[in-house]
């Protein structure tokens, strides 16, 4: 019999859990966040308006009229028409004196230092100095070899004298034993009434006397050419010493560089220090380089190429007109000098030749330098009296040209030639027409 007690609680299930290890204790997770049931209206509201305006932007922007261009008109007028080619090059001088370092004379020449220096644009006279080297070694130089000779100069006046002393002595001995000769000979002729041993010594006193006489006779031309020799030898020392000084002196003037013309000085730049650059005072220059000019003004040119499409249209002594890029305001009439004959190949092109054209410039200005970059306008055609009207007035068509009125008319023109500017028109059009430039409104 079983016995069940009343109001009794149900009987729980207890599983065993597992105790983490000692020290391995870690925070419990965070619950994860519950996931949103549905967006907010409100966002929703928001990116609907977003969408409106955009379309509404849109479609305000595909209806909007097309802005229209302003149109400019011109005037159908009659002037002289004048179609120019137009070259370019560079501006030389026609007469110019170039300066280079001087090539010394002797040892030592090395390096020239540059110790005074005009500059470059500057307007000289004839003899002004252009240039002033280092000098002072070359005249320290000159001024030793000047003592030298001078010295070797009283070393020869003295030697001489001494030597004509010594001549004199060897002459006075000479004529002495001349003298003995001559007294000698006399008394060998005594030798057959005198006692034989008499005339033994007669006989060796003359033998005596005849070999002094030859010795001093053979020396006496012996020590002619040595006392020649000596003074030969302090003659060419002299010699030396007196080329140096002039060498010296000649160096020294060289150094001091003048101007051999009236005109503008203009330096060239020249390799130093690792880059081109001009000569400046304290710079050093190697001789024989070229690093100055001094170019005549009242004689310029332009020396150009010309491409060979064009060179057709040259012809020598044709009037120009030069311009220079740096000096907008000026311009000089010219014309054209020279023409090559034979043409050179292009840089960017072996089939592309080009032909050098020089164009002598009349008049002078300060202004007006050598190797400025300078424009040649060459008048190639010249037609008085025509009717012209912007060539952006003219559009094409094929081969047909165009004018649009100002009432938007297109009007078909025969043209007879044009330029940059200028479109002459020979029939299709009146003079006082008004035209839109710019092809009218498209």
């Amino acid at each position: 019999m079983k016995i069940v007690a009343a109001n009794s609680a149900p009987a729980v299930q207890v599983e065993p859990v597992e105790a983490p290890p000692i020290g391995d204790a870690r925070p419990p997770a965070p619950p994860a966040p519950e996931a949103p049931e549905g967006r907010s209206p409100l966002l929703w509201i928001v990116i609907a308006a977003v969408v409106l305006l955009a379309a509404f932007a849109v479609y305000k922007f595909a209806t909007r009229a097309p802005a229209t261009t302003p149109t400019t008109l011109a005037t159908a007028t009659r002037s002289d028409f004048v179609r120019t080619l137009r070259v370019n090059g560079t501006v030389e001088a026609v007469s110019f004196h170039s300066v280079a370092a001087p090539r010394l004379s002797g040892p030592g020449s090395g390096a020239l230092v540059v110790m005074r220096l005009v500059g470059s644009g500057t307007r000289v006279k004839k003899g002004d100095v252009l240039v002033e080297f280092d000098r002072q070694n070359q005249i320290k130089n000159a001024l030793d070899r000047a003592a030298d000779l001078v010295d070797l100069e009283q070393q020869i006046r003295k030697m001489q004298a001494d030597h004509a002393v010594a001549r004199a002595v060897d002459s006075t001995a000479l004529k002495q034993a001349e003298v003995n000769m001559q007294t000698a000979s006399l008394e060998l002729r005594r030798n057959e009434i005198v006692s034989k041993i008499d005339a033994e010594k007669n006989q060796q006193t003359f033998e005596e006397a005849k070999a002094t006489l030859d010795q001093l006779r053979t020396t006496f031309e012996l020590k002619l050419k040595a006392r020649a020799a000596e003074i030969r030898s302090l003659e060419i020392q002299r010699d030396r010493a007196k080329a140096a000084m002039e060498y010296a002196q000649a160096n020294t003037e060289r150094l001091l560089i003048k101007s051999p013309i009236d005109g503008i000085v203009v330096l060239n730049p020249i390799w130093k220090g690792g880059q081109m650059g001009e000569v400046a005072e304290g710079d050093e220059v190697r001789p024989g380089v070229p690093f100055l000019q001094v170019v005549n003004s009242n004689a310029m040119q332009v020396r150009a190429r010309v491409n060979q499409a064009d060179i057709a249209q040259l012809r020598q002594g044709e009037r120009v007109r030069v311009g220079l890029d740096a000096y907008p305001e000026l311009n000089f009439p010219g014309t054209i000098d020279r023409i090559a004959a034979i043409g050179v190949t292009s840089n960017m092109s072996q089939k592309v030749r080009t032909f050098q054209a020089v164009f002598a410039i009349e008049g002078s200005d300060e202004k007006l330098m050598p190797d400025l970059s300078a424009y040649v306008d060459v008048e190639v055609e010249k037609l008085p009296n025509v009717l012209t009207v912007p060539r952006d007035a003219i559009t094409w068509e094929g081969s047909d040209s165009y004018v649009t009125t100002e009432s938007g008319e297109k009007r078909k023109v025969q043209l007879k030639t044009y330029n940059e500017q200028l479109a002459v028109i020979e029939a299709g059009l009146d003079a006082g027409a008004k035209v839109r430039r710019n092809g009218g409104t498209r």
